[in-house]
């Protein structure tokens, strides 16, 4: 059994994983009972039959052929069964990407595809697609002294007065364009597994163990602008981008979770600000877009919040 720590959560597991962090070097309380506990096991049919879209998720995972199935308990246990050939290295990146998504959103976490990093004791968080950058952009950051918070799934609590992002674990996953720009070379990094075209990049300095209150939110454009921009959005273009750019959508569908999201990302909207990143899609241009932001941070420091308008009736 592995013991780690990530999302503020002392994990148990049948599988390692070197991306995570231990979690011996976090907490000298070793005998600390799991928040989560994850299993390589067959799934029962009695389990699967219990599944209810909601507290119990029973899914497939098939890229293109399939790979496990998997289910993922009450945000307290994610159990996995291989097919048959499949080696743990493939399984990592579907247990850390969108199993843990479920999870953290079983445990009433608003989930965002999104990387985030640390910027004077506070989170910035970078919202896109896959093959969007925001990888390449947080490891552009870390280069310039900011450490990293999450890579791919950003996991926020919005209630209280501040919403406060956890860390996930200290890796990003680089092509080898990206790789070179930022001054890796490509084939020291880790494998993620055979077939992918992308390898793990350690930052571990400076990595973030604790909860930090979130600032701002960016969101990155997939169009190529001539120059670099950051511009303000409106209330409801917001909106409509965290829930674009929120994960596991299509899996958890249910009434209660699907009001319990639109809840959450107004709520968020009530304390912070989301802008949208222009930026040129030229690697060299990585610099200038991290000075574009530090700019806005320091402008903009006091930015006020979105305020919802309500109509009277009668």
């Amino acid at each position: 059994m592995y013991t780690y720590f990530a999302y503020n959560l002392c994990i148990h597991s049948d599988i390692p994983f070197p991306e995570l962090v231990s979690f011996e070097k976090v907490s000298e309380d070793t005998a600390q009972s799991p928040d989560v506990v994850i299993s390589l096991r067959q799934i029962q049919d009695w389990e699967t039959q219990l599944a209810d879209g909601e507290n119990r998720i029973f899914g497939l995972i098939e890229d293109p052929l399939r790979v496990c199935r998997f289910l993922s308990d009450a945000g307290r246990q994610i159990i996995v069964e291989p097919e048959p050939g499949i080696e743990i290295d493939i399984l990592r990146p579907y247990i850390l990407g969108p199993m843990f998504a479920i999870l953290l959103r079983q445990r009433g976490l608003l989930i965002l595809h999104a990387s985030s990093i640390a910027i004077n004791g506070e989170a910035i968080g970078f919202l896109g697609h896959s093959g969007w950058g925001k990888s390449t952009l947080a490891n552009a950051f870390y280069n310039e002294g900011y450490s990293l918070l999450t890579d791919d799934v950003m996991a926020i609590q919005v209630e209280g007065n501040a919403p406060i992002t956890f860390a996930g674990y200290p890796y990003v996953r680089l092509l080898p364009d990206s790789a070179a720009c930022l001054g890796y070379d490509f084939n020291s990094l880790t494998h993620i597994h055979s077939g992918a075209s992308k390898r793990n990049n350690s930052l571990i300095r400076g990595f973030q163990q604790k909860p930090l209150p979130l600032k701002r939110l960016y969101v990155l454009e997939n169009i190529v602008r001539s120059q670099n921009q950051i511009e303000t959005l409106q209330l409801q273009e917001s909106l409509v981008e965290l829930i674009r750019h929120s994960r596991v959508m299509n899996i958890l569908t249910t009434k209660d979770f699907m009001s319990a999201h639109l809840r959450q990302c107004s709520e968020l909207l009530k304390k912070v600000p989301v802008l949208r990143l222009k930026r040129q899609h030229s690697l060299t241009a990585l610099p200038d877009i991290v000075k574009l932001v530090e700019e806005d941070l320091a402008k903009s420091a006091d930015i006020a919040p979105y305020t919802w308008k309500t109509t009277a009736v009668g």
